[in-house]
């Protein structure tokens, strides 16, 4: 068909921050011009590993997955989830430390995110896990067990940063902190990728069309909001708008100098811990 618009398919996870970056594109606020958009959202593992085979145009990755991925798909500069001095926690339902859970088994939301792999490198071996979904890991760090196998402590991302205490758990650690403390970076964790595929004319006019998408949601922030909070899994409004602000700020309009030196300094680390099989040189789009 002469005019047929091209599909962009779009694949991010049912979170605030996520939406909130998606907004402008889910509900037609900017110009698309020739692309036409769909939204998939699912959780960040399920994209990390569907994106093996290069199944969405534009797709949330977890910037470990991104190592397994640079053949098929390139990193956007914009669009970063960015833990500076905060991340993913490690939480219990009693005060301890880390030395006490070695060889316990730890709720992870999956072997593919960044989560996960800053644990790894935090800990400096390969720890005992079960795989949970991000959004139950809370309820089976507080129940002790999953699937009949117990848990002592759980690996939470998104709003569960925010919300454990609520549920009576401990923090024991903050990989953001403790990745800060070891490198002077912030924790890059995840990102948007496109398929190389698609033809430079395409990676740049769908780049600069996510940008535009975050940038109207900071410009209008209350609307975005109001529609993020969709998303937000019984979050007030206040922490909502918290969590919002820990992943979309400045980092996101564009990981800049410091964000990229972050993300190959984290590919770097995750190969010299054998966690990474070779190493990766993180691909970005050009500016226009």
């Amino acid at each position: 068909m002469k005019n047929a618009r091209q599909l962009i398919r779009v694949g991010h996870s049912p979170d605030p921050d996520d939406a909130f970056m998606f907004y402008a594109l889910a509900k037609d606020k900017i110009d698309t011009g020739r692309y036409h958009f769909t939204h998939e959202l699912v959780d960040i593992e399920t994209l990390n590993r569907r994106a093996f085979s290069g199944e969405l145009e534009l797709t949330a990755v977890s910037l470990h997955a991104y190592a397994h991925l640079a053949d098929l798909y390139i990193l956007c500069p914009c669009g970063a989830s960015m833990g500076d001095r905060y991340g993913p926690m490690v939480v219990a339902r009693q005060e301890c430390s880390l030395d006490n859970l070695a060889g316990a088994t730890i709720a992870v939301p999956g072997t593919l995110t960044t989560a996960y792999l800053a644990l790894r490198l935090c800990l400096g071996y390969d720890f005992p896990h079960v795989i949970v979904p991000f959004d139950e890991i809370l309820d089976v760090v507080a129940a002790g067990t999953y699937r009949d196998q117990p848990v002592a402590a759980g690996l939470i991302i998104h709003e569960g940063q925010l919300t454990y205490a609520d549920q009576g758990l401990k923090r024991v650690l903050d990989t953001g902190e403790w990745w800060f403390g070891e490198t002077g970076l912030p924790l890059p964790l995840g990102a948007n990728a496109i398929r190389k595929d698609l033809g430079e004319t395409t990676i740049r006019d769908v780049n600069r069309l996510l940008h535009e998408s975050i940038q109207f949601g900071l410009d209008h922030r209350r609307e975005a909001l109001d529609y993020a909070m969709g998303f937000g899994r019984g979050l007030d409004q206040d922490t909502g708008d918290r969590f919002v602000a820990m992943y979309v700020n400045d980092w996101t309009l564009d990981f800049g100098p410091r964000g990229r030196l972050a993300v190959a300094e984290l590919l770097r680390r995750g190969r010299d811990a054998g966690i990474i099989p070779h190493l990766v040189e993180p691909e970005f789009v050009e500016d226009e």
